[in-house]
């Protein structure tokens, strides 16, 4: 009996996770994402076990398992590539607070008041334009409206990702009015934002709804494409910076902290910033968004949008 127990005891101890490795969900694109664990485990020797987000699952796939572990948490740190979903995440209780010290000097509006996650490394709302088609590009999201504009204009859809949570964070009024607009005017509702650039790109609309890294990369394979910040003379455009959160009850709580650490670090925003995605820093005066107009949001309110953005749909006509 005493041989049974003991084993039990060595299966046990074979199955708890190891003390210097972490799990971290991690809902951005591992191209980026992979240098930055493989760089932490080399100043700490804490190795980072990543469960990604598929590609079509983005965001929410990684949100319901954490949900459905909420009583028997498996991982240690969720990395968003928006605040939305994390936002939700500390609604549900999910997340444990925590205020890093790298983090001191990330203003408030990139932080959430309760500590429950911290962002860095921002994207932005724009709007695409073929430079080839396109010599005066609309500087305002209303002007999309334009008749000139009629079916040569992109936009994924709104129901998912950041082009939900810029229909949410235009508010009730201004998202419905946009969304009529676009469906007055021909525009077409297609799956994502890459693909909202590669019509673009294409010729086969002259204008998109997009997010600045998806310009990026099309302009650095040779598209034809160039981008506008819209609203700079209005309310700004929306700013989507990536999120780090403890998960409440994570197995390795301190390594965990270390990882945040280092995560919302400005050397680690410096890296983003670098690549090919161009994610600007949202510290003061360290990039592009400290030049932007960019919309004050209340990210705890788009995490609750499902309403709001069902009537979008409506009035698209989708």
């Amino acid at each position: 009996m005493r041989a049974v127990i003991f084993g039990y005891i060595l299966l046990l101890a074979s199955c708890s996770p190891r003390a210097d490795e972490i799990v971290v969900y991690a809902s951005v694109d591992e191209v980026y994402a992979r240098p930055l664990f493989e760089d932490f485990t080399r100043r700490s020797g804490i190795r980072v076990l990543p469960v990604f987000d598929t590609e079509e699952a983005k965001t929410l796939g990684l949100v319901h398992r954490l949900l459905a572990e909420r009583q028997h948490p498996q991982c240690d740190v969720f990395w968003a590539g928006d605040c939305v979903r994390t936002a939700l995440l500390k609604r549900e209780g999910v997340l444990q607070p925590f205020e890093p010290k790298a983090a001191a000097d990330i203003p408030a509006p990139w932080r959430d008041p309760d500590h429950a996650w911290t962002g860095f490394g921002a994207r932005a709302r724009v709007i695409v334009y073929n430079t080839k088609t396109v010599k005066d590009p609309p500087k305002t999201l209303a002007a999309l409206a334009d008749p000139r504009w009629r079916g040569r204009v992109a936009v994924a859809n709104p129901m998912f990702g950041t082009t939900a949570n810029h229909f949410a964070a235009l508010g009730e009024t201004e998202a419905l009015k946009l969304a009529a607009a676009l469906k007055t005017n021909e525009a077409k509702i297609v799956g994502g934002n890459s693909h909202v650039r590669d019509l673009v790109a294409r010729g086969d609309c002259d204008l998109g709804l997009t997010d600045t890294d998806d310009v990026w990369i099309g302009k650095d394979r040779g598209d034809a494409i160039d981008l506008v910040y819209p609203d700079q003379d209005g309310v700004g455009t929306l700013a989507i910076p990536n999120s780090a959160a403890l998960v409440r009850g994570a197995p390795h709580p301190e390594q965990a902290r270390r990882f945040i650490e280092h995560l919302v670090a400005a050397e680690s925003e410096a890296f983003l910033a670098k690549g090919p995605s161009r994610q600007m820093p949202v510290r003061p005066g360290s990039g592009d968004l400290s030049k932007l107009r960019t919309m004050t949001v209340d990210w705890g309110k788009l995490s609750d949008s499902e309403g709001l953005l069902d009537r979008v749909k409506q009035a698209l006509g989708r």
